[in-house]
């Protein structure tokens, strides 16, 4: 935008004309941000804020009186504050590349006085000491021109070949170089002792593999010779496990064809006559039946007999009686029990015939007449008895 300007982020913008920023100053100093600058009524400059650094290499003298030549880099840059950039403005404005020579010159300055009141040993061994020395006594005057030191290094430093340093460093030098011998020497019996011990470790591993290797041969050659003699034993063995199996195959085969003949003989024969057992016993248990029912039907016919020829024996045993001299004392009362007693001798000669002719049930049948006849006669001859006995 015309007129509008904007200073890098390492640079300070200095306008000059018009109202000034800082009391006194002879500019306006913008930082980080821009401003409208009028053309022709106002006129702006910039001024590095970067980092920069100045090399010294500077001639000393020493407490003792000993030249040095020091050399040291300095690293400094403007301030960041307001009144650090009017200072350094008005002194380097025109030519910035002034700050780095007389930010030299003044550490060379410092540098001289601080060396004059060090020895070269103070130097050598403190040199963290010198340069704070140094920085702390140009604080003061680097601020007067703007400027602030971030940091300094002494680089290195030289006696211009007095020898004083190397003198310095001869006793040190012997001592290392002593203690570089000691450790060389000590190195040295290290490795010969490594080396006996490693010779050692050498010959005891040959000893240890020469005695491995005798015996390895001998288990190598009891191994050949129990193999040369495993062979018939093997062989016997094998013709061993063959005689066994073919026994153990015929007895396999035995027990088959047993179980085969079980199967084919013995179950049917087995069942066969299981069969006729069953057989004859259903045969005797059918006789039985038909004989208990012929039994049974021929003890019907001649309980019918009996019954049927009952009212005849009873007739014949009255008979009987009516022709016996029997007296009868109690009158109709006497009379009935004789009647009685015909009847009960006639139950009691039917229950007889059941029970004590089974085994003349045939017979009995055949010929009935004439057992009842003979039953008559018998039952005639028993009445005799019991009416004689009532007519008393």
């Amino acid at each position: 935008m015309f007129g509008y300007r904007v200073p890098a982020p390492d640079e300070a913008m200095l306008v000059s004309g018009g109202k000034h920023g800082l009391k006194g100053a002879p500019f306006r100093v913008v930082i980080g941000h821009g401003t409208y600058v009028v053309p022709m009524f106002r006129k702006t400059r910039y001024l590095t804020l970067a980092m920069q650094e100045a090399e010294v290499g500077e001639t000393c003298v020493t407490r003792q009186g000993i030249q040095v030549k020091v050399r040291a880099v300095i690293a400094f840059k403007v301030g960041n504050d307001e009144e650090s950039i009017v200072n350094a403005g008005q002194r380097f404005l025109s030519d910035q590349e002034q700050m780095s020579v007389l930010t030299g010159r003044i550490f060379a300055g410092h540098l001289r006085s601080i060396i004059g009141s060090l020895t070269v040993e103070e130097i050598i061994t403190e040199r963290q000491k010198l340069e704070t020395e140094v920085l702390d006594q140009s604080k003061t005057e680097m601020a007067k021109i703007g400027l602030i030191v971030d940091s300094m290094q002494i680089q290195s430093i030289d006696d211009l070949g007095a020898g004083y340093i190397a003198a310095m460093a001869a006793p040190h030098n012997a001592a290392i170089q002593r203690q570089a011998k000691i450790a060389q020497a000590q190195a040295d019996q290290a490795a010969a002792e490594a080396q006996q011990a490693s010779a050692r470790k050498q010959a005891e591993y040959a000893r240890e593999t020469s005695v491995v290797q005798a015996q390895y041969k001998a288990e190598m050659d009891k191994a050949q010779a129990q193999a040369a003699q495993a062979g018939p034993l093997a062989a016997a063995e094998a013709q061993h496990a063959v005689i066994d199996a073919q026994a153990e195959l015929a007895r396999r085969q035995a027990e088959l064809r047993q179980q085969q003949l079980v199967a084919e003989v013995v179950r049917p024969a087995e069942a066969e006559a299981e069969r006729v057992r069953v057989l004859a016993q259903a045969d005797a248990e059918k006789t039985r039946i038909q004989a208990e029912a012929a039994a049974s039907n021929n003890r019907v016919a001649l309980d019918q007999l009996l019954i049927n020829q009952l009212p005849q024996i009873v007739k014949e045993a009255a008979a009987g009686l009516s022709r016996a001299n029997v007296t009868v004392l109690n009158g109709a009362d006497g009379l009935g029990e004789v009647a009685a007693g015909l009847v009960s001798q006639g139950l009691t000669i039917l229950d007889a015939v059941r029970t004590g002719m089974p085994g003349r049930l045939a017979g009995a049948m055949a010929d009935g007449q004439g057992t009842v006849a003979n039953g008559d006669q018998s039952l005639a001859s028993a009445n005799s008895a019991p009416a004689s006995s009532t007519g008393r």
